[in-house]
């Protein structure tokens, strides 16, 4: 069987775990609001098409 005991993410060399959780969260941010857009973009063509 192989050893799991490490975890090679946190002990690898050149590895920027900050810049990578950064992307993550700039990412979910911007889902975010672009979904808050698409619902506001729905919500007009709800009220000024009907």
């Amino acid at each position: 069987m192989a050893d799991h005991g490490d975890l090679q993410y946190a002990t690898a060399t050149g590895n920027d775990y900050a810049a990578h959780e950064q992307t993550y969260r700039s990412f979910v941010n911007l889902v975010k609001v672009g979904i808050g857009t698409v619902v506001v973009i729905v919500i007009l063509m709800a009220y000024f098409l009907v």
